[in-house]
């Protein structure tokens, strides 16, 4: 990447076979971009808990990337996040994106109130009495649909800073002026650690309109006129969705952005159509 522009990834842990394949190729495939970090999101509980640690110790083991560990405290005790995290540090694991995560349908039976972390605020103060990691924690430009407004989430976030975060990653947005708008409140709130903006290429438009209803992100209107009547069509939507990420990501790199968090989905193709973008934008901007 061109000096200056910094890049993280985000992947899944998969099933075995084609699925854990496909997030092998994502990782290969980001690390030619040299990335900050790759983070790896945490399935707490069963099958994906165990898919996490094996996706993690696999790439420590056969990569050389530099790997964040997601963390999340619902439904999970505090006892068994705690062992995780020393597992990590010692393994040699700096960056933890500390969530609170999906609350349980199931309770878990080996957790109770006093062994527990009931919120990410005091996730991040356990975090940091462990080891002194790199805590990357949740931001949201738009309010969480948990939260009763806006100022209530930069309240929620300045109190995870205070905790020990080091850098808040951005849920995902279509339009720069959301970031930007998000970064100014965030500075008349108090809070100077980096803001990084979370940037999902849109490799089906469908999936994502469901999602961000679900999530609260607002997809706008020009989107869906885009993407219309391209169900069938993958070729034209690639395009379209590519089109649209390099060009939301050279924006913000106008006003200053040089920090960038790909969420890949564990796909290689539009988060390298991405890099590729801010690279060149990058060399633009020092030559001028």
């Amino acid at each position: 990447m061109a000096e200056q522009t910094a890049i993280s990834f985000e992947v899944f842990p998969a099933k075995e076979g084609v699925a854990e394949n496909k997030m092998w190729h994502a990782v290969n495939e980001m690390g030619k971009f040299a990335p900050e970090f790759v983070s790896v999101t945490f399935g707490a509980g069963g099958s994906g808990y165990v898919r996490s640690i094996r996706a993690i110790k696999g790439l420590l083991d056969n990569t050389n990337v530099n790997i964040a560990a997601h963390l999340t405290c619902a439904g999970a005790s505090k006892s068994e996040i705690d062992k995780l995290a020393q597992m990590w540090w010692d393994l040699g694991i700096r960056k933890i994106v500390a969530l609170r995560g999906d609350i349980p349908i199931i309770n878990n039976p080996n957790r109770s109130e006093s062994d527990s972390y009931p919120d990410s605020v005091s996730l991040i103060s356990g975090l940091s009495a462990i080891a002194p990691f790199e805590i990357y924690v949740a931001a949201y430009p738009e309010p969480h649909p948990e939260s009763k407004s806006l100022a209530a989430d930069l309240d929620y976030l300045k109190q995870k800073i205070d905790a020990g975060a080091t850098a808040a990653i951005t849920q995902y947005f279509f339009e720069p002026e959301m970031f930007l708008r998000f970064r100014d409140r965030c500075v008349q709130s108090g809070i100077h650690q980096p803001i990084i903006p979370g940037i999902l290429p849109v490799s089906n438009f469908g999936n994502v309109v469901a999602f961000s209803e679900r999530c609260g992100a607002t997809v706008p209107q020009w989107m869906h006129q885009q993407f219309a009547n391209l169900d069938h069509d993958a070729n034209v939507a690639s395009l379209v969705a590519a089109a649209n990420a390099c060009c939301l990501c050279r924006e913000l790199q106008r006003e200053g952005v040089n920090n960038f968090h790909i969420y890949t989905m564990n796909r290689a193709e539009l988060p390298s159509a991405i890099c590729r973008c801010i690279s060149f934008s990058s060399i633009i901007r020092k030559s001028a």
